[in-house]
């Protein structure tokens, strides 16, 4: 899958991630609509840091799952703002 970032960046996950990346890139994705807030978030992305892949143990970031991470946290910003907007 190819990610294009709010800035303009475009990163190739098969080339660009590790598998151990493009599996907490999925559960990121899910938590991306579901969060009830950017605290939510941070912390479901801290514990897939934390568990790898099928509790393999912690992995580190890369600069380029890094870079779509925060995107995503841009969008789950984005989200929130608007759900807000349309509520009384």
């Amino acid at each position: 899958m190819i990610i294009t970032t709010r800035d303009g960046k475009t990163i190739d996950t098969e080339k660009d991630l590790t598998a151990v990346e493009r599996h907490i890139l999925q559960k990121l994705f899910l938590w991306k609509s579901m969060a009830n807030s950017l605290d939510q978030f941070r912390e479901k992305r801290a514990q897939a840091l934390l568990k790898g892949w099928n509790n393999s143990g912690p992995i580190s970031e890369s600069q380029n799952l890094r870079t779509i991470i925060m995107d995503l946290e841009e969008s789950v910003v984005a989200r929130l703002k608007e759900e807000h907007a349309g509520k009384p």
